[in-house]
């Protein structure tokens, strides 16, 4: 009779605390503040691009450039099925900001394909492209400065909560009967160090996520 020798059972993959674990480390991702530095840049960026988009200057270039360095290859993984290639025609895979060359949109930046859409490099712009890529740096600049100043505004705010509910004690007065968690000191710190602090360093990053989505999208739609 032949042994059969038992196999040791595989381990299980705890779903639920890989996933409770991604969302609270979240925060202290790289990609968190890439797209941050995003929000918090690309409206004073579109501003400055209008008057000099109108004197034929590569408002387009330095928009895309904007978005490879902070945007391309930030996304979570799992979004792949973006929208068509902009530009190029095709309905099968990510959408892509080209450069409006007849070569095809470039990958550059990370290199990762993690995103839904990834920027081609402003640099294969020829000669005859100078006055269409400032056209479409105009458009992007100017549709979508509602856009960025609302994401500016959100993340700004948002992010600002957390430092002043983590120190809310350096701004509260004598009087915490009328203060949420009050009456007493210590409850009114714990409920605004725990929802306002703690609460909103967890929700800002995903937030950020969609917002980001959003502007990349617009991005690749009039930056093509």
């Amino acid at each position: 009779m032949v042994a059969v020798q038992k196999l040791p059972p595989s381990p299980v993959r705890d779903e639920p605390a890989v996933r409770v674990w991604r969302f609270v480390r979240e925060p202290f991702e790289a990609d968190t503040w890439r797209r941050v530095a995003y929000a918090l840049l690309a409206f004073p960026l579109g501003v400055v691009c209008v008057p000099l988009a109108l004197t034929g200057a590569p408002a387009g270039r330095w928009q895309r450039a904007l978005v490879r360095r902070f945007l391309d290859g930030a996304e979570p993984s799992g979004a792949s099925r973006g929208p068509a290639h902009v530009g190029s025609g095709s309905s099968r895979g990510p959408a892509h900001v080209g450069s409006g060359s007849s070569r095809g949109p470039a990958h550059v930046g990370s290199g990762s394909s993690r995103g839904p859409a990834h920027v081609g490099s402003g640099a294969s712009e020829g000669p005859a492209d100078g006055t269409s890529g400032s056209s479409r740096g105009l458009a992007h600049a100017v549709l979508a400065a509602p856009l960025n100043l609302l994401v500016l505004a959100v993340t700004v705010y948002g992010w600002s909560l957390v430092p002043m509910n983590l120190g809310w004690p350096l701004r509260a007065g004598s009087d915490y009967a009328d203060a949420w968690g009050g009456p007493t000191f210590a409850g009114a710190w714990a409920f605004h160090a725990i929802v306002g602090g703690i609460g909103f360093l967890l929700l800002m990053p995903w937030l950020g996520r969609v917002m980001a989505a959003v502007q990349l999208r617009l991005a690749a739609a009039l930056l093509s």
